[in-house]
């Protein structure tokens, strides 16, 4: 029985190594990507079974690579192993197209048993996420155009995206963490939005977001 084909996507050369190790035994590995841009050239050439790559990356972040895979091959599945573990991130990547999600702490175990179920069509998530409940993410956000929003708060929601507090913001921008929420909440009446999640949604599908 042939194994099924795996593409990695991670730009820390021990994390590759690590991905490999566990993996090799029982999968076919057909290709190692340090950025988005090369996952997504080298998954269109090669036609993986899955994906398993990380969400910070340079050129292009996972999550953005992700719409473009969802597209493009819908037929590949994908998990991402990333150290962020807010659910906001969660939301975005399943909504992206990922059908797994898994944090970089777990171990080999929990690599190989998320493997195994996105590429059985399942939907994993690792345990410490379990509260993120994907049956709630079938709505996606209601769009507005960027046009609507100033530079400022254009910065702010890319600074929002990336995973910045207010206080991070405030600091980046040489605002107060009270001016830096008024933004926020500011943006999210303009284009519609609920909440983080969807904010982050949103700059990705606009590319505002950049996670290198």
């Amino acid at each position: 029985m042939n194994k099924l084909r795996i593409l990695l996507a991670d730009d820390h050369p021990l994390t590759m190594m690590g991905l490999i190790a566990v993996l090799s035994p029982h999968y076919e590995i057909v290709g190692q990507a340090q950025d988005g841009q090369a996952l997504l050239d080298m998954a269109g050439r090669l036609r993986p079974d899955a994906i398993v790559a990380d969400i910070s990356m340079p050129v292009l972040n996972g999550i953005e690579a992700a719409v473009w895979l969802k597209r493009e091959l819908p037929g590949t599945k994908l998990l991402f192993v990333t150290v962020h573990a807010t659910p906001a991130y969660v939301e975005s990547a399943l909504h992206a197209g990922a059908t797994g999600y898994i944090l970089k702490s777990g171990g080999a175990t929990e690599l190989l048993q998320a493997v195994a179920a996105v590429c059985a069509g399942r939907t994993y998530l690792s345990p410490q996420l379990a509260r993120t409940d994907p049956v709630q993410l079938n709505l996606p956000p209601r769009k507005f155009p960027a046009a609507r929003l100033s530079a400022r708060e254009k910065e702010n929601l890319r600074l929002i995206s990336e995973g910045k507090s207010a206080k991070e913001v405030a600091a980046i921008l040489n605002i107060s963490a009270k001016t830096a929420d008024f933004h926020r909440d500011n943006i999210r009446k303009k284009l519609g939005l609920r909440n983080t999640a969807e904010l982050i949604r949103y700059a990705v599908e606009q590319k505002m977001v950049g996670l290198d």
